[in-house]
C-alpha cells in the first residue's frame, strides 16, 4: 500500500515537472516570436523615417487640419485614406519565414511646431515663447510614423506596433 502511494506521489511530481517544462518552452517560443516581430517593426520604422525627405507622397494625411481626426493607432482608423498603409518592399527588407509578412508603416504630418532646441535669443529659456517673448520662432515639421511587424490578418504570430515622432528640419 505504501509503495502504491509513493508511486502516485512520484507520478504527480513528474507530471508537474513536465507541465512546467512545457510552459517554459511556450514562453521561450513566444519571446522569440516577439523579438522577430520587433525587428520587423524596427525595419519598417527606419525605412519610413528615411523616406520622409525623399518621398513626400508617402505621407498619409495632415493631422493638423481642422477637418482631419487622427487616431492614436492609424492601423485601426477606418477614416485612413486608401493606400496609406505602405508595405516595405523586399528590396528594402526581407522578413524571415517566421514573420507574419512584410512590415508596414503609416506616416502622418502632425504639423509645424516650434523647435525647442533652437536658439531662443539672448537670456531666453527654451519655453519663453509660451509667455509672449519674441525670438525662437524657428519651426519644424513633425511627422508621426507608426510601424507594425506585419499584417495581423495574415497569421497568428506576434505583431509589434511601434510609433515615433520624427522632426524634419
Amino acid at each position: 500500500m505504501v509503495a502504491l502511494i509513493l508511486l502516485v506521489v512520484i507520478t504527480l511530481v513528474g507530471l508537474a515537472a513536465v507541465r512546467g517544462t512545457i510552459m517554459q518552452q511556450k514562453m521561450a517560443a513566444n519571446m522569440y516570436d516577439r523579438q522577430i516581430a520587433f525587428q520587423n517593426a524596427e525595419a519598417a520604422m527606419r525605412a519610413a523615417a528615411a523616406s520622409i525627405p525623399t518621398s513626400p507622397g508617402s505621407v498619409a494625411r495632415n493631422c493638423q487640419s481642422a477637418s482631419v481626426v487622427c487616431l492614436t493607432n492609424p492601423f485601426d482608423d477606418p477614416n485612413l485614406p486608401a493606400g496609406s498603409i505602405k508595405t516595405l518592399a523586399t528590396s528594402q527588407y526581407t522578413a524571415g519565414t517566421l514573420a507574419t509578412g512584410q512590415p508596414q508603416y503609416v506616416i502622418e504630418n502632425m504639423g509645424n511646431f516650434q523647435d525647442p532646441g533652437a536658439n531662443t535669443g539672448f537670456n531666453q529659456s527654451a519655453n519663453s515663447h509660451n509667455y509672449g517673448v519674441n525670438g525662437g520662432s524657428i519651426t519644424n515639421i513633425y511627422y508621426r510614423v507608426t510601424a507594425r511587424s506585419g499584417d495581423p490578418a495574415k497569421g497568428d504570430r506576434a505583431v509589434v506596433v511601434l510609433q515615433a515622432m520624427i522632426k524634419q528640419g
